[in-house]
Order: structure tokens, then sequence, then C-alpha cells
């Protein structure tokens, strides 16, 4: 498209998002740009991360992510473990209402999990829990009203992270209303904090909030469990996926919050009347090495790369200021993030060049495959770290492609260097179980390290805390010596608001509208 192309595009976009902003509003709305509509409105089917973060503030499950990523109850007041690891029990938080009025029942949570489990349904964590990847759940029973007990075929200590992931809209009790009377999905009839208004598809989305929530216990914002109150009357969800006319709607006043780029940081930063926010998240940017190939086997080489890297540079750089360099898979929030995690690499360039030479490298271009995908930095990433490689002696090119095309080179193993983004996994264990594997079975794996599998598998099952974080520090080491990757840092998401909106954090990403006032 030419600039005048674009420029009429822009042009109206802005006259359908100032349509939508200036029609009728409660007093006490707040106006949020989307970057694209959601998919659908059912929790974990049909959905991506943007879906996720709208859907959550309608459902919940019985348990969620706290800020540090262990899990709390939600819908649960209370989880008992057996000693065997098999069982586990439920007991409700009494009084919780659905939004049709429904007072939540055991019987409730048993409907929602055998639907769940129908393959119809085609829930995105079905293979989680019937049995395909190891773990199945053999029975769930409700002896009473208040207690669900469900029983698996084995220990495991992702199982509870596994019901609270956010992808698996967190496994979201629903009420069979939620079903139009042919069996098909109607719209969710939750328990949240706010319950679904008008969906325009593709323009605009409304949240209203539920009168009758009933928040968990807590006295802060905690991740999406403690205090969830929700203060505004309704939000109304904009979908602008036009960067330069959410900044114009933003600046105007036609939304409210919105998702920013961050070479905008500095000019909104300058306005009094907007409040700038970068969250951290748990993604992960890497440069990912294949080491079954000819060049990038040798472990000193690939030794010589990270040694070469000036990490706590190169992240400053490709982050705009808003990150810090972190190489462990445990995100910095974790309650698994201590002083082993916080090791990294060390930029070191003498060593570098000694490597190089122990490796017997003779000037062989690598080549590093990257994306120029917004609003990830694969290309910037990779741009930075070739010019320091350059800098080493190190002959690295870098080798641009579509996103669909390097992610089918990614599943493929088919690459020398690759400058990759991983989205989020609060458990170490499933972070560290995003690179870690056989290659044979699974070509997209980065570390097949049998000494490693069998770290990450006894940290599967352990459920002590000291216990599976002495696990991720002895991986976390092995990582470092073995160089399979280099993780950069964590990701994270400039947000902006303006400064009358106050209680308005988001995590992971996601908008959490609860707590979010407005005044005036």
């Amino acid at each position: 498209m030419n600039e005048r192309g674009l420029a009429m595009t822009k042009l109206v976009m802005t006259a359908v998002l100032m349509s939508i902003a200036v029609a009728p509003t409660m007093a006490q709305t707040v106006k949020l740009a989307l970057t694209a509509d959601i998919r659908s409105t059912n929790p974990g089917v049909n959905r991506d991360d943007n879906t996720d973060g709208v859907v959550l503030n309608m459902v919940e499950g019985l348990v969620g992510y706290a800020e540090d990523g262990t899990v709390k109850p939600l819908l649960a007041r209370g989880v008992d473990r057996s000693a065997d690891g098999l069982t586990y029990t439920f007991r409700l938080r009494p009084g919780v209402k659905f939004h049709n009025g429904a007072v939540l029942r055991a019987s409730d949570v048993a409907w929602a999990w055998r639907r769940y489990m129908d393959p119809k349904t085609e829930w995105r964590c079905l293979g989680e829990f019937d049995g395909r990847n190891g773990l199945k759940v053999e029975a769930l029973e409700t002896p009473d009203d208040e207690t669900v007990v469900m029983r698996l075929n084995k220990p495991s200590a992702i199982f509870l992270d596994t019901l609270a992931r956010t992808d698996c809209g967190m496994t979201a009790i629903v009420h069979a209303d939620s079903l139009k009377p042919d069996g098909t999905w109607d719209k969710p009839v939750g328990t949240g904090p706010f319950r679904l208004g008008e969906w325009r598809r593709g323009q605009s989305l409304t949240l209203v909030r539920f009168d009758d929530y009933a928040p968990p216990p807590g006295e802060t914002l905690d991740g999406y469990v403690g205090a969830k109150k929700p203060e505004i009357a309704e939000a109304r969800l904009i979908v602008v996926p036009d960067a330069a006319t959410v900044k114009v709607a933003l600046l105007t006043g036609a939304v409210d919050i919105t998702q920013a780029a961050t070479s905008d940081i500095p000019e909104l930063k300058a306005r009094p009347d907007i409040v700038v926010e970068t969250p951290s998240d748990a993604s992960k940017h890497a440069f990912l090495f294949q080491t079954r190939d000819p060049l990038l086997s040798n472990p000193k080489l690939r030794q010589a790369i990270a040694a070469a890297l000036d990490l706590d540079q190169l992240v400053e750089v490709v982050s705009d200021g808003t990150s810090t360099a972190s190489a462990s898979a445990v995100f910095r929030n974790s309650a698994y993030y201590d002083a082993v995690q916080q090791v990294s690499f060390g930029y070191d360039p003498a060593r570098a060049r000694r490597l190089l030479q122990e490796a017997g490298y003779k000037g062989e271009q690598i080549r590093i495959v990257a994306n120029k995908r917004a609003p990830m930095p694969s290309f910037q990433a990779a741009l930075v770290g070739q010019a320091m490689l350059r800098s080493a002696g190190i002959n690295a090119e870098i080798e641009v492609l579509e996103w669909a095309t390097q992610l089918d080179r990614y599943n493929a193993g088919n690459y020398q260097m690759m400058s990759f983004s991983y989205s989020a996994r609060l458990d170490p264990a499933l972070s560290f179980e995003q690179f870690t594997g056989p290659k044979d079975k699974q070509p997209r794996k980065v570390w097949d390290n049998p000494a490693a599998q069998a770290l990450l598998d006894r940290s599967m099952v352990e459920a002590d805390p000291a216990r599976r974080g002495a696990l991720f520090d002895d991986l976390h080491r092995m990582m470092l010596a073995d160089v399979p990757l280099i993780i950069l840092y964590n990701g994270s998401t400039v947000w902006a608001h303006a400064r009358r909106i106050s209680g308005f954090r988001a995590w992971e990403g996601k908008p959490r509208l609860w707590g979010t006032k407005i005044a005036g």
C-alpha cells in the first residue's frame, strides 16, 4: 500500500474510532483500545493471547496465578493435596454467584469439567489432562455441594499450574447457561467481576460490572487472585489495529487506556495528562542455536558467541530502555528467581577470542534467522547481536523471513542461529520445557541433553518448593555451560492511560479491569 493509501486507511479508522467513542456512554465507562478483535468468548477455546486478556475479566477457575508465579485458590477457598500426590480436594468458596444469579456448586464444576474433557469442545488444554501427555485426571467426584475431588494417575507438580494457565482459559467454571439450547457456545456465564455486554464484532465489546461479584480474599492486586473489586460501571473495548490511530485516540481522549509502542514513550511521558507504565512479563526473547549444526555443535563456539555479546547493552538498545538483561528461564518476579538465576554468561571479549581459537573457528558464516513482526524484537536483537559478533571476529549474517516461514523453520529445527521469542510460562518447569527435550521426537526442541531432561522430569513431580528451586538452579548452571540458547531478557509491554484513570494495572501483557477507577 502506498503512502496515500496508508493515510486514507488511518483517516477512515480514526473516523470509525471517533464515532464509537462519542456514542452515548455511562459516566463511569472506561474506554480501552484493543489491537485486534477477540476470537471468541469461549475460555480456552478458539483463543489467542489478546482474547485471553479480555475473557479472563469475565470468568474464573478453581485456582489462579499470583504475581510471583505461584498458584493460589480462587473459586476454591482451599486446596488439599494427598500425601501420595494423587488426590486434590478443592473446597469451594460459599456464596459465589454466576452472572445469571445462580450460586456456584460442585455440580457446576463437574459439568464444566465434563465439557472441557469432551473432544468436541476443542479445549486447548485437553491433552494436558486426558493422558496423552502422561498426566490424566482419572476421576472427578463431588461428595457435597462445596467439595470437588480430582484423582490423578500420577503425581504432578504442575497440575495446579496447568489448571491456572491463561491459555487454558484458567479452566474457567462457567454455568450451563453459557450454551445455547442446541449445545453450542453462546456467551460466558461466569463468576468474574465483569459480565459480557454487547459485542459488535470487529468494532467493540462492552464489559459490564457484575454487582453481585464476590471477590476472593486479598487486600491488593495479585495476578489473577487477590483484590478483584470491580469499580467502574462498564468498560468499552474498542478495536483499533493501527498504532498511529491508537496514539491519536489516546491524546485526544477518544480512548482512556491503550498499549503503546516503545518509540512513543518519550512523547507520551512528556504529556502531563498521560501516565506510561512498562510492566514486565514472563515471555522470553532469546538467541537459539541448532546444536546439531556441524559448526555450532561445538560448545566452545557457542560459549564464544555468548562471551562476545554485551547483553546489558543489547537489551538496553533493543527494548528502548524498558527492560534489563536476564539469562534465566525463570522470570524475575518468580518465587524461584534467586541469586543463582541472576548469574549470566558474562561479557568477556578476551575469553570470546580465546574460545574461538580453541574451537578452531576459521571465519565460517553463521546465519541468524529473524523476522520483522511487530512488536517482537527479533530483527532488532539480531541486528545488534550481529554487530557485536562481528566485532569479536565472528562472521554473522542475518536472514530475514516472514513470521510464518520462520515458525516453520523453528518447528523443523532448520536453522543455525535464530532470534526467537517464547510466550510466557510462569512455572519454571513449564518454561524450561519449552526448549528442553529430544530433538529426534520434537525437532523444535533446542536443548537435547539427557541430564537436563532428567532434572526437568524431577521438577515436574517434586512438590517441595525448596527442592524444586534447587533443581531449577542446577538446570540454570547446566544451561550456562552448555549454551543451547542465550536468553536475553523477559518481555515487557508499554501501557499508557489518561491521568484521570487510577488503579489500572496490566499483568502478563493483559488488561485487568478490576480495581480501575475513573475521576470526574
